[in-house]
């Protein structure tokens, strides 16, 4: 009996340990460097705390410690509050388009015969293969002005060739590689909650009278609803913090909190602003995610 406790303990323990070494001290590091000030240094922030010094220079430092960063990155005279909602706004309507994309393919390959669904399954997986680096670069080849779009609708004289489209760097072509990377991640989802589905249903509500697109109102997208959610968490959460799309497919233009922390900390050498923008952006994705668990949560009571 000894010996299947610890082994369960051992069990719970190594999730917990994992997010204890990779989550949680590193999010009280960051969070450290956000209550502290910038100074031309090594590291470029002050206080630093060393134990080895006594724990009276320790309580010191820690007295120094403040919220000045948060109260800067939160007023209104600087761009990052228009970069939250600029990310928070791009991310959202990136997800609806992904769920609208992704819905019917996920359908359609729940409906599909059973034999080929692992090929479509593959298929769906199949650009993860490839690096999101040079898939994303890709893209600026397909959109620029001399690219491939504009030069197949150049062939098909729907354009001037005096005329090309500008989508490149614009929010266009964000939304387009925000969709496009992040559809099997919508997918996928859906898929699982559409293929377990009884399809009995669906032919007892025929039986009763209900016509296709009723049954699937009244039957399969609330059966989907599970899928859908987390497919939209999926998507959306890393949506706001994208850093590659915006930066090598948006104009100067695309604000988004991912390019805003890459300046802060790579360019104006603001470690603490930077942290402080990224547990500010940690505390924004918290909110979706204690909604679904509470989604979750009730929908295991009600069972």
């Amino acid at each position: 009996m000894a010996t299947k406790a610890n082994g369960r303990w051992l069990v719970l323990a190594i999730p917990y340990l994992w997010l204890l070494a990779l989550f949680l001290v590193p999010f009280l590091i960051v969070f450290k460097i956000s209550l502290s000030q910038d100074a031309i240094a090594q590291p470029p922030y002050v206080p630093t705390f060393d134990l080895a010094q006594g724990w009276a220079l320790f309580r010191e430092n820690l007295s120094e410690l403040s919220f000045e960063n948060y109260g800067y990155v939160l007023s209104w005279d600087n761009e990052f509050i228009e970069a939250y909602g600029s990310s928070l706004w791009i991310a959202g309507i990136s997800t609806i388009l992904l769920l609208l994309v992704g819905y019917p393919i996920a359908y359609a390959m729940a409906r599909a015969p059973k034999s080929i669904r692992p090929t479509l399954l593959m298929l769906v997986i199949l650009p993860f293969w490839t690096s999101f680096l040079i898939r994303v670069y890709a893209w600026i080849g397909i959109l620029s002005p001399e690219g491939l779009l504009n030069q197949l609708l150049i062939a098909l004289h729907i354009i001037s060739p005096d005329a090309p489209l500008q989508i490149l760097a614009t929010d266009t072509a964000v939304y387009i590689g925000i969709v496009y990377s992040y559809l099997p991640f919508m997918i996928l989802p859906l898929y699982a909650a559409l293929e377990k589905m009884d399809e009995t249903l669906l032919e007892a509500a025929a039986d009763l009278g209900c016509p296709p697109f009723a049954a699937f109102w009244k039957i399969t997208w609330p059966l989907s609803l599970p899928g859908v959610f987390a497919g939209c968490l999926l998507c959306f959460i890393p949506a706001v913090g994208e850093f590659v799309i915006p930066d090598l497919l948006g104009g100067s233009d695309t604000l988004m909190i991912g390019k805003v922390l890459w300046t802060e900390f790579s360019v104006n050498r603001s470690w603490t602003v930077s942290s402080a923008v990224a547990v500010l952006l940690l505390m924004v994705l918290v909110i979706p995610i204690v909604f679904y668990q509470n989604l979750q949560a009730r929908e295991v009571e009600g069972r």
